[in-house]
């Protein structure tokens, strides 16, 4: 049984019917029908507020030890070399989930500029913000999901926003067109990852439709950020420090953005 009307917005929950396996925030109820927003994974839900489990702080997505594995500090060698990381422009259609990369990158020493924009007005800006700021590495993320009922999972057609993301990318792509002169990293919870890829991104989601960590495109672009300039990333172990590996992100293999200098 659900905890039903005693239940409120800002309560965590999980649903009954999915087997109670993600975290949601409430974050609107309408009649017996709750929004949802998961905790830690990028994705928008709604269902009836009976099949809704109060959140009794079980370890259900192990996050602990998750955001204490991805906040082990990169060994740099500081003796002789200083170290100049590529910078990072952010855009987030979910204002909670950029404030947590945000904050992700000041851990990790990184310079960032996020920007919270709904998936459909990022391309008509995106020229004028690379402009602007001049990143290294620009993230273009926000929410997605498949509809199956809408067509085949080839079909861009079929998906949220990834239709917004791949204009996103190409705009950002017609402002530089190298993959090493600028890192794209794009997309959402279960985006249409190939044609992301195609349009020009570095690194999409999502490989098997799945959804990801709020903070999974934070950390490739942190690890592209931390990653030499001369040096050919190493593309699995990148990929492997996300939360569910290369069934959330794919991407290609290329050099990082970081400068060593000599001496310090």
């Amino acid at each position: 049984m659900g905890d039903g009307m005693s239940l409120k917005v800002g309560d965590l929950v999980t649903r009954n019917s999915h087997g109670n396996d993600i975290i949601f925030k409430i974050t609107n109820i309408n009649n017996n029908e709750a929004e949802l927003k998961g905790l830690n994974v990028r994705l928008i839900a709604s269902c009836d507020i009976s099949d809704l489990k109060r959140y009794d702080n079980e370890d259900i997505e192990n996050e602990e030890v998750f955001l204490k594995r991805i906040d082990e500090p990169l060994n740099l060698n500081r003796d002789d070399y200083f170290y100049l990381p590529g910078k990072i422009l952010h855009i987030d259609s979910d204002k909670d989930y950029l404030s947590r990369c945000l904050d992700y990158y000041d851990k990790s020493n990184v310079w960032s500029m996020g920007i919270n924009e709904k998936e459909e007005n990022i391309s008509p800006n995106i020229k004028d913000w690379l402009e602007r700021y001049k990143p290294n590495i620009v993230v273009i993320t926000g929410h997605d999901v498949y509809y199956k009922k809408k067509g085949a999972l080839n079909d861009i057609e079929a998906y949220k926003n990834s239709k917004y993301f791949v204009d996103s990318i190409r705009k950002a792509r017609e402002f530089e067109g190298s993959h090493e002169k600028l890192i794209i990293i794009a997309g959402g919870c279960g985006s249409c990852y190939e044609e992301l890829i195609k349009a020009g991104a570095n690194f999409a989601s999502s490989p098997k439709r799945i959804n990801i960590h709020a903070l999974d495109p934070a950390i490739i672009a942190t690890k592209m950020s931390l990653s030499d300039i001369n040096k050919n990333i190493d593309l699995k172990d990148i990929l492997e420090k996300t939360k569910y590996g290369k069934d959330g992100i794919g991407g290609i293999i290329t050099k990082g953005t970081m400068y060593v200098g000599y001496p310090r």
